[in-house]
């Protein structure tokens, strides 16, 4: 086939929207050259049958490159632009509600509603000065305007979310070794949430490890 292919290297090129209608593709097929093939018609926007036309060594090419992006591990993404709209990282995350942080908690390890989650974290920006910025409140009717947002910004927030449970985690251990047993009740309640913060980071563990990502 001759024709131009633009094929993404880098995350940002990509929606989340492509990302969770390739993970269904990978879930029901098991034929590798299905998948292959697909991976192109998806990542690359063109017609399952002009993917198929491709030149074998083209289309393994092309395949490896897109693997090959899959395994950046993006900085925590703190902007993006998104129809026109700047959105902005949670600038203050002790500030999230208890209904944010159950839609966060509950959402960030299903790929298939992620995107809840991504509401959460990501929203517009109202004012901006330098690096500053605040942000809309928490709307959870708008979600479904976040499945198209770049997948640096999904990625870069799954890292930044399992390393921060793992400062939290190591945090909290050394805070009760430290005490030797005193404030026995006070340490009852940080064990509790440690096990929430645990479990929280196992669950981000298992999506690192099904993208095949390095969680160094």
């Amino acid at each position: 086939m001759k024709a131009n292919i633009n094929v993404p290297n880098e995350l940002n090129e990509i929606t989340l929207k492509q990302y969770q209608k390739f993970l269904k593709v990978q879930d029901s097929e098991q034929d590798n050259h299905t998948i292959q093939t697909k991976m192109i018609e998806i990542f690359c926007k063109v017609k399952m049958q002009d993917a198929l036309n491709i030149k074998l060594s083209d289309a393994d090419r092309i395949a490896s490159i897109i693997s090959k992006m899959f395994e950046q591990k993006p900085n925590l993404v703190t902007s993006f632009w998104l129809n026109n709209i700047e959105y902005g990282f949670v600038p203050d995350l002790d500030e999230i509600t208890l209904g944010e942080y159950i839609d966060l908690d509950t959402y960030m390890g299903e790929w298939d509603k992620i995107e809840i989650a991504m509401n959460v974290l990501y929203r517009p920006i109202k004012q901006k000065l330098g690096k500053k910025y605040t942000i809309e409140d928490y709307n959870p009717d708008k979600k479904d305007q976040l499945v198209n947002m770049p997948m640096d910004a999904v990625f870069s927030s799954i890292l930044f979310f399992y390393h921060l449970g793992i400062e939290l985690s190591q945090t909290m251990m050394n805070y009760l070794e430290n005490k030797e047993g005193k404030l026995q009740v006070q340490s009852l309640g940080l064990l509790k949430n440690g096990d929430g913060i645990q479990a929280f980071t196992d669950s981000l563990q298992e999506i690192l490890q099904d993208l095949k990502i390095s969680q160094n």
